[in-house]
């Protein structure tokens, strides 16, 4: 399929399906007039691909991991490769510590906006 059919299939646009293949991601085989072709497989690595940006990882980990991608009938897992637990740990931590900044920006907010009284400053 050209890259106009599977952005149509996987709901991609054909530009971030370029940037896959930029980031070696996605390998289309190039036609002799220079066209991309992808087989039917490409569909659900597109797929993968998609469910691990939006888990958080970036094209530099997915490379590393897509290869860990395990897809059934009903869902995508990661297996654990080498260094693949590790690396979500890091993951969890860095939105551990979001978490706190943002709900630590939230009491301060609060602060702004509940009127206080006089008796309670004093």
């Amino acid at each position: 399929m050209l890259i106009g059919e599977l952005a149509d299939r996987t709901g991609v646009s054909a530009r971030a399906l370029r940037h896959y293949e930029e980031q070696e991601l996605l390998v289309p085989v190039r036609d002799s007039n220079g066209y991309r072709r992808y087989d039917e497989s490409a569909v659900g690595v597109v797929q993968q691909i998609q469910t691990m940006v939006a888990a958080g990882l970036g094209t530099e980990m997915i490379r590393r991991y897509l290869d860990c991608v395990r897809t059934d009938d009903h869902h995508m897992t990661l297996d654990m490769c080498p260094d693949l637990s590790a690396e979500l740990d890091r993951i969890a931590a860095r939105l551990d510590r979001q978490q706190a900044a943002v709900a630590a920006t939230r009491r301060r907010l609060a602060t702004l906006i509940t009127p206080t009284t006089l008796d309670e400053v004093l």
